[in-house]
């Protein structure tokens, strides 16, 4: 268990939730003080009314809900979405409409989850050359498709 310290702003409905005590991600809430009209084709960044410190080494990962996915076509166009441990910022989700009808985002929606992972930064160094692998520098389905 990890400790992410939450600022829940004016306009905002509520910090994230888990619906469950199993669940990997926390929900997040749609904080739009108007309704959003999300035709087919369209996307909308919607706030989620707060701001967090996550710990350092740590990202927060922003993902679709299934059921959103699969009943109205919504979706993130950038999934997973990454908030870096050092953004203090409004927490906010970009929903894409690709289903095939009008989609009202209301306020207090559950719009998105959102997943706590670890994110250590990585030390690049250049090289001449890489090791061989069975694989080689096969890729995009190189592997097949079985």
């Amino acid at each position: 268990m990890i400790d992410v310290k939450i600022n829940l702003l004016s306009h905002g409905i509520s910090i994230p939730t888990y619906a469950t005590s199993g669940s990997a991600g926390a929900d997040l809430y749609a904080a739009n003080t108007e309704a959003v009209e999300l035709s087919p084709g369209t996307r909308a960044l919607i706030p989620c009314g707060f701001s967090m410190a996550l710990p350092e080494g740590y990202e927060a990962q922003v993902r679709p809900r299934s059921g959103l996915a699969l009943k109205n076509g919504i979706t993130l166009p950038n999934t997973p979405g990454t908030i870096d441990a050092d953004y203090r910022g409004e927490v906010g989700v970009i929903l894409l409409n690709l289903g095939t009808e009008v989609f009202l985002v209301e306020r207090g929606m559950r719009i998105a989850q959102m997943v706590i992972a670890p994110a250590p930064q990585a030390t690049f160094t250049l090289v001449e050359g890489l090791d061989e692998t069975s694989r080689g520098t096969g890729g995009f389905g190189s592997t097949g498709s079985e």
